[in-house]
This record gives structure tokens, sequence and C-alpha cells, in this order.
């Protein structure tokens, strides 16, 4: 089934114009969104810790930061960017008890309404609004004129007013110049997290890996290693952002096509494609969620334990080097 597709023409500003929206987080996201509703004209509040880091950055944005139950008491729209692991806490503690009557609870991903970690009251309406794209570049694309497509749901509608209001939250943050493509919290949450772990970052991350050792352990510098399956990713998902798959394979040479039809399927096989089947099984269930939320409650453990693994990774451990040599590449070191 085709999504429908909006845009400035189709909405407007309007719904918010009067209100008060309170932007809960001041990280990637949240500041792109308190920064763009405000240059639309929409009166926003932050709610961060003053001496974080965020909360500094906040106030160097001409915000002046605020606890969450005070925020959520002066808000008609409350819009969640915390991490997705503490937001039921915040929502329970700070949000739930101070919600005005009327309000519009905000998400900018679906995780934890579809799977009920957070159930918010039937009396409020509960909205999405889903940038396709990191933060800085929902700013840097608003301030450039444009916009970064948006996806945009609605859970709950008591008013019978939450979608104009969701509209007018993606408008007033560039959506509208993009596109803002209808969907369900539902559809947002669970392709999103497939597309993480299988392909964008689990997938992604483990070929990387793989292949670097692969080519070291047959003796290979892990230089050269490092360049072929790491550096040149950028170079590939350029092309293929700009034209797909057939954009990319018309731009790289013969040699590499033929390879890549010839190898790919073998590399990539119908086992991978029945163990990204399991991978969806586990998120449609709930079952990674309650992974997930089992290793937060213990402090992260095992989490915390493969970020360092893999931190000490050659792969890392070359390229934090090589890095080093490409200064127009802006490299940052964690």
């Amino acid at each position: 089934m085709a999504i429908k597709t909006l845009y400035d023409k189709d909405g407007s500003i309007q719904p918010l114009q009067g209100k008060t929206v309170a932007v809960l987080g001041y990280g990637s996201q949240g500041h792109a969104h308190a920064q763009n509703l405000r240059d639309s004209g929409v009166k926003v509040i932050v709610a961060n810790r003053k001496d974080s880091a965020n909360g500094k950055l906040a106030i160097e944005h001409g915000f002046t930061p605020l606890p969450v139950a005070d925020a959520v008491k002066q808000a008609d729209l409350i819009i969640l960017t915390l991490p997705d692991e503490v937001q039921p806490d915040v929502f329970k503690n700070d949000i739930s008890p101070n919600l005005k009557p009327g309000a519009t609870i905000g998400f900018t991903h679906g995780f934890n309404i579809n799977f009920k970690t957070i159930v918010p009251p039937p009396s409020s309406d509960v909205i999405m609004v889903a940038p396709k794209g990191p933060g800085h570049t929902v700013r840097s694309e608003f301030e450039r004129g444009g916009g970064v497509p948006c996806l945009l749901a609605v859970h709950q509608d008591k008013s019978g007013k939450a979608f104009d209001v969701a509209l007018a939250w993606a408008i007033g943050i560039g959506g509208g110049k993009g596109g803002i493509l209808k969907t369900t919290i539902k559809d947002e949450c669970e392709t999103d997290l497939f597309g993480e772990q299988t392909v964008l970052c689990g997938g992604l991350s483990a070929m990387i890996k793989a292949g670097f050792e692969v080519l070291t352990e047959a003796g290979y510098p892990p230089e050269l290693a490092y360049f072929e399956v790491c550096h040149e990713l950028k170079l590939i998902i350029n092309l293929i952002e700009r034209g797909g798959l057939k954009y990319m394979r018309y731009s790289i040479s013969n040699t590499a096509e033929f390879g890549d039809y010839h190898t790919g399927p073998k590399v990539i096989d119908a086992g991978v494609k029945e163990r990204m089947k399991k991978a969806l099984a586990d998120i449609q269930s709930g079952a990674f969620a309650k992974t997930f939320r089992d290793d937060y409650a213990k402090g992260f453990p095992w989490f915390k334990a493969q970020r360092e693994k893999d931190a000490n990774h050659g792969v890392e451990v070359v390229g934090r080097e090589l890095r080093r040599m490409m200064p127009w590449i802006k490299p940052v070191e964690m």
C-alpha cells in the first residue's frame, strides 16, 4: 500500500500558534526540533539539566533549561527526545503527574509506545514525528531553506485535532519541504529497529569487522584492509544515496560491478535473509525490546562490554591512525 505524502501546502503551523511546546532533551533531535520550531514562530521551552553539555548548549542557543516537571506543567505539546531507555521512568515520575488537561504527547520514535513501556492516559492525544535523518541534518537543512523527510503518525486522537497538531509540528521543523509520510507508530518502530539491526548498523558493522579480519588473517597489511572494507564505504553509500544501486553500479568499474553480481549473493545468501526474518520476528514479538530493557535495568553490562570490545577491534585501532592522516574528512575521536 502506497504511503500518502504531505507537504507545506497540505497544512500549516497554525495549530501550534499561541501554544507552548516543551522539548524534553536537547541532544541530537532535541536541539533541532526546539530551534526549528522557534524559528517557525512557535513558543518553545526546553527541559534539560543546566549543567550538562546539552544544557549548556541550550543556554548558548538562547533557551533557559527547565526541570522536566516544570516544562511539562506549561506545555500544550510535549516532545520527548530523550533516550528510549530513560523515557518510561521520566514519563512515570515527571510527565504523567504534571500533564495539563488536553496536552498532546509527542514522540520522535515509536519504541516505548509500540512496546507499551509507556502507556499514556486515554485523555491525551499521542502523536509521532520522526525525521529520517540525524538532528544536525534536520537543523542544517532547515537553515538552508529545505527540510528532511519525516514520518508522521497519530496513535491517540482524543481531541479530534491530533493530526493537525502533528502536521504543524512536522511542517514547523521543515518536513513539509522534504515530504511528510503518514504511517503508524508500529510500522515506524519495527522497520526502524530492523533497518538498524540488520543493515545500517548491525549488519554493516559485522561486515566491516569480518572483511577486515579475513584480509589481515590472510597476511595483508591492516592499513590496506581498512581502506578496502571501511574507508571507501562512504564513496559507495554516497552514490547509492543519490541514485540507488543502479547509479552506484554505473559509477564503478565493470570489474567491480561484475564482482558485485558474482560474489555478493554468495556472501549475503538465503541464510542471511532467513536470519533477518528471525530478527524481524524478535522485534515484532517484543523479544528484542525486553532484552534491551533488561540489560538497561542491570546498568547495561552486556551493552557496555560490547562497546568496549569493539573499540579495541583492529579495524578501529588502525582506523584511528589513518583518519589522522586525512584532515579533510574532519576525523572525530571519541
